[in-house]
């Protein structure tokens, strides 16, 4: 998956119960269009998503299991519940919560990277971090990459943009660690896409900008109302 990947676009098909497009056929469709668009792999949410794309086009995807839980703030694959799900799934690879929040269920990172090992050790392991030093943590418990996903979705982060002083939060981890570094979050212009990859991203995901059009529709309504 990682070679596949590399200096490409990942594109995000994800929609969420409450959002228009909702709906595994839609993300099917939405995978297909970004293959015929040039996109090196797919990041998906549910293992009824992920086994509707790959039966509808060739690339490789990323997986992912969004769930809310009362015991926690983690929700991307938070528990060896949806670790079970994307493995029976068919991705190639499982990104997870990787900050250092507590996790549900009294469960930590480093057992359910031992768990998703244990049970399939060639699906190969994508860690989600806000800071640097969760970057550092997670190639420590041997994830096989790392995604800049959760920088400014966390406590610690919040507000925070990737894109801010020329990407700086992405330099700073590009640093910190050797393994393949995944530019993710607020990646809206290609030419956001370029300059990631020329810091040395190993490669760009982007979903709200190209599959998730109520959003494309507010960002454009709000730039012609001063709003943007």
């Amino acid at each position: 998956m990682l070679q596949q990947i590399h200096k490409g676009l990942v594109v995000s098909c994800q929609a969420l119960s409450h959002e228009p497009l909702h709906s595994s056929f839609i993300m099917s469709r939405l995978a297909v269009a970004a293959e015929q668009g040039g996109a090196a792999g797919i990041r998906a949410n549910t293992k009824e998503d992920i086994q509707a794309i790959k039966q509808a086009c060739s690339l490789g995807v990323i997986g992912i299991v969004k769930r809310d839980y009362e015991d926690s703030g983690v929700f991307i694959t938070a528990t060896t519940r949806e670790i079970d799900e994307l493995l029976d799934s068919g991705c190639e690879m499982i990104a997870l919560d990787a900050t250092n929040r507590t996790r549900p269920q009294g469960q930590t990172l480093e057992q359910l990277v031992q768990y998703a090992r244990a049970r399939n050790a060639q699906v190969q392991l994508m860690a989600d971090i806000a800071t640097v030093e969760e970057a550092v943590n997670a190639q420590q418990l041997g994830f096989d990459c790392v995604s800049t996903t959760l920088h400014g979705y966390t406590a610690a982060t919040e507000g925070k943009k990737l894109y801010e002083q020329d990407f700086q939060y992405l330099k700073d981890v590009l640093e910190a660690v050797s393994i393949p570094v995944i530019a993710e979050g607020n990646v809206i212009t290609p030419e956001m896409s370029r300059r990631c990859l020329e810091l040395g991203a190993y490669s760009v995901v982007v979903g709200g900008a190209i599959t998730r059009p109520m959003e494309i529709t507010r960002r454009f309504v709000g730039g012609m109302q001063g709003n943007a």
